[in-house]
């Protein structure tokens, strides 16, 4: 197949305007978006099965984004970030209910009540309960509550109340245990939820998500633009089933999280260590995990940009600390415990498992991201940090295997400004663990093949990469001219004899 400005050709020879083809994918995309999250879908599979259909049409649309004037390539990039992302709000949270306690934490936090202090079952504040997040129950036939069904829009718990023990629906999970979100996040829950009233649902995160969706897009522009690649790669971002399902329609905080590691990247490579290190501290105090991004930026000026990370990280802190005192680490320990990161024999680090079992995957794992972490950290340096990010999230993310894809919120962009798409595959082992219904023993065997097959294709990657470089070297040896040949004197070299040479 041929491109040329303007225009499709196919092999037929039929020729289909790129004002005609680009919106027929891209219309695509979206009625597969719409399906996706369409409340009551029949089909149980229809996230995962949409999210690869749709990856597929993303690489024809990003594909003629190619001829699209660079003038006009964000403004397209951006309009497409928009009406998906429109699309993915107008209906409730499809995989995950997460966003429920987003609400509640805000919710609580603007009746001036720290979010640490009380579990959601918890009736001294019942008051603050809004019916699309609270419900009475009933009592089964053998005592245990039940909830009625398609109660809420997602996913319903039921529960008792406390003290009480009357039945409670919830569609917040874990409605037992404290919050285990940092500051940076409970700030941000304040934020959304001030501004509406209590009675609003769903919609206030989704429209933040998207929001902040559009400003990252932006910010990958801005990078993009700056080392004069190629603009249409930010739809990757924007336009990717992943961001709309996930940044968008759950409205995962690790959005925001993302967001400010990518700001911290963009700020270090800017020549500002100490901005860069308090967007860092701030991305960490919003879920913790970003952490990880720590060795790939500290190349320039490490130990401004680490007092930075650490002030903000306590400054944010410390209001919370006030008022809740170590109850602001919430449910953290016993979420680890829970995930299986805390324990021998968990379902987590499943490519360690293919080769130990025991206590000895954490172990074997935690090895294995030390070498990373030594790794990226040496190798980093101004012209590689976007590459070597990657490298650093994407490594990490496959090693710890976790279950839950959005965390991965904070690869895409680096995917994207380093071109190493072949972590993709990180991503979408992720999406699969966590979308795909499969029970033991099949689970286990489903997990660790898609990650092998992730581990297959950076490998394969980076192997084609530098064969790549080798032959690029070569060539250009080869076209080098040879430096001019010396002749000697016509009467042959002078001698000089001292002493020593006798």
């Amino acid at each position: 197949m041929t491109i040329r400005p303007g225009r499709l050709i196919g092999t037929s020879g039929a020729r289909l305007p790129l004002w005609v083809a680009l919106p027929s994918l891209f219309l695509v995309s979206g009625a597969v978006l719409w399906w996706m999250v369409l409340p009551g879908n029949p089909f149980q599979s229809a996230p995962i099965v949409g999210t690869l259909f749709s990856w597929a049409v993303l690489v024809g649309a990003v594909s003629l984004l190619r001829n699209v004037p660079r003038r006009r390539v964000g403004a397209v990039v951006i309009a497409g970030t928009i009406l998906l992302g429109l699309i993915a709000v107008s209906a409730p949270p499809r995989t995950s209910n997460d966003s429920a306690r987003y609400a509640w934490d805000g919710i609580v936090q603007k009746a001036g009540i720290s979010p640490y202090a009380n579990v959601p079952l918890d009736e001294t504040l019942s008051s603050l309960r809004p019916g699309w997040l609270f419900a009475s129950g009933t009592s089964g036939a053998d005592g245990s509550p039940v909830c009625a069904e398609n109660l809420f829009d997602t996913e319903s718990v039921a529960t008792f109340g406390y003290p009480s023990r009357d039945p409670l629906c919830t569609a917040i999970n874990r409605p037992q245990v404290h919050t285990i979100y940092p500051p940076t996040a409970e700030i941000y829950f304040f934020g959304v939820r001030a501004t509406v009233p209590d009675t609003a649902g769903y919609l206030p995160f989704q429209l933040a998500g998207l929001l902040i969706s559009v400003a990252v897009a932006l910010m990958l522009l801005r990078a993009l633009a700056d080392s004069g690649r190629p603009l249409h790669w930010a739809a990757v971002w924007g336009w990717s089933p992943f961001v709309q399902l996930e940044a968008v329609n759950n409205a995962h905080v690790d959005l925001l999280a993302g967001a400010l590691v990518l700001a911290a990247g963009m700020l270090l490579a800017g020549g500002r260590p100490l901005r860069s290190g308090m967007a860092f501290g701030a991305a960490v105090a919003t879920k913790l995990i970003p952490v990880i991004a720590a060795p790939a930026l500290l190349f320039r000026r490490p130990a401004r940009f680490i007092a930075a990370a650490v002030v903000t990280f306590t400054l944010l802190y410390v209001p919370y600390l006030a008022a809740a005192g170590v109850g602001v680490l919430g449910f953290l320990p016993g979420y680890l415990k829970e995930e299986g990161y805390s324990q021998s024999g968990g379902i987590r680090f499943g490519l360690a498992q293919l080769l130990c079992t025991g206590p000895w995957p954490p172990v074997l794992s935690a090895a294995a991201l030390a070498i990373v972490a030594y790794g990226v950290l040496r190798r980093t340096h101004t012209e590689n940090a976007w590459e070597q990010q990657t490298v650093m999230i994407g490594l990490t993310l496959l090693i710890v295997s976790p279950n839950y894809p959005w965390y991965a919120l904070m690869l895409l962009p680096f995917i994207i400004l380093s071109r190493r798409w072949e972590y993709l595959g990180v991503m979408l082992a992720l999406d699969i663990i966590y979308m795909v219904p499969a029970s033991a023993p099949f689970s286990e065997t489903l997990n660790q093949g898609v990650l092998l097959l992730a581990a297959a294709a950076i490998a394969a990657g980076s192997w084609l990469r530098r064969r790549g470089e080798l032959r690029q070297t070569a060539l250009r040896g080869l076209q080098e001219e040879p430096p001019p040949l010396r002749l000697p004197p016509p009467h042959g070299p002078s001698l000089s004899l001292t002493k020593s040479d006798e």
